[in-house]
């Protein structure tokens, strides 16, 4: 076997293994990132949240059921903002629109100092005549035990964070709670070129916090669950590598 086919093959084990790695670290999405060069990112499909891997039913304290009470002969339904009908979301399945208004501020600043500083001296400086003494000084020690401790720390902190988010989305109720409090969960994808802004909202309401044109503010959901970000080109650049991710997670220096 020439020398020239034998560095051809292990150039080529040296590329399967690279693609190994690779493959093992990126899994599957490696996969699916490099069948989808050139292409547009691809819209989630619309799916039955409830059927999600993962997906658990909300579970909270509630209180004991009361007896609903209804005015006999009456054409107006307590609870109800219109006459005829309430147009409000109040089922499993209805829609409201949620709107999101964000907007938090945070300034934080710590500074923390510590200082000790201890010594300890001790000796026998004459001994019943020691000093007279020639084989006494040989056997006395002049100092028995010396110490010294230095100790000092020092901690500054600071957080300046400054965040605003103002959108509307769509929200599904996906359970109604034993006391009447409904489970949303809203899901937004817009694609402008190769780049996809999602938007996810869930939580729980009250149906009284609803208004009256079905929309409710994010600021009065529950448990409330969001998210804004994307993915696409611009954000794959955004992010380190997955080597450089890994050694993130593994070198303690």
């Amino acid at each position: 076997m020439s020398a020239f086919s034998s560095a051809s093959r292990l150039r080529r084990i040296a590329i399967s293994a690279l693609l190994l790695t690779a493959s093992a670290l990126g899994g599957c999405s490696s996969i699916d990132r490099l069948s989808q060069i050139g292409e547009q990112p691809k819209l989630s499909a619309i799916d039955n949240p409830t059927t999600q891997p993962g997906y658990k039913p909300v579970q909270m304290p509630m209180p004991k059921p009361e007896v609903a009470s209804y005015n006999p002969n009456s054409l107006w339904r307590n609870g109800s903002r219109a006459f005829f009908k309430d147009q409000r979301a109040h089922q499993v399945g209805d829609l409201l629109t949620v709107t999101v208004n964000i907007t938090d501020k945070a300034n934080i600043e710590n500074d923390t100092q510590r200082s000790r500083s201890n010594k300890e001296d001790s000796g026998i400086t004459d001994f019943i005549g020691a000093k007279t003494i020639t084989q006494a000084n040989k056997i006395l020690p002049g100092r028995i035990l010396t110490a010294d401790s230095t100790a000092s720390s020092e901690g500054k902190g600071s957080v300046d964070r400054k965040e605003a988010l103002q959108t509307n989305v769509a929200a599904v109720v996906t359970q109604v709670l034993p006391n009447g409090n409904l489970v949303v969960e809203g899901k937004q994808e817009i694609r402008v070129n190769y780049e996809i802004r999602e938007l996810i909202v869930a939580g729980i309401v009250r149906p009284e916090d609803i208004q009256s044109d079905n929309t409710i503010d994010s600021t009065k959901i529950a448990q409330a669950r969001i998210a804004y970000g994307g993915r696409g080109q611009i954000m794959d650049v955004q992010q380190p590598r997955y080597g450089q991710q890994v050694m993130d997670v593994l070198l303690p220096f």
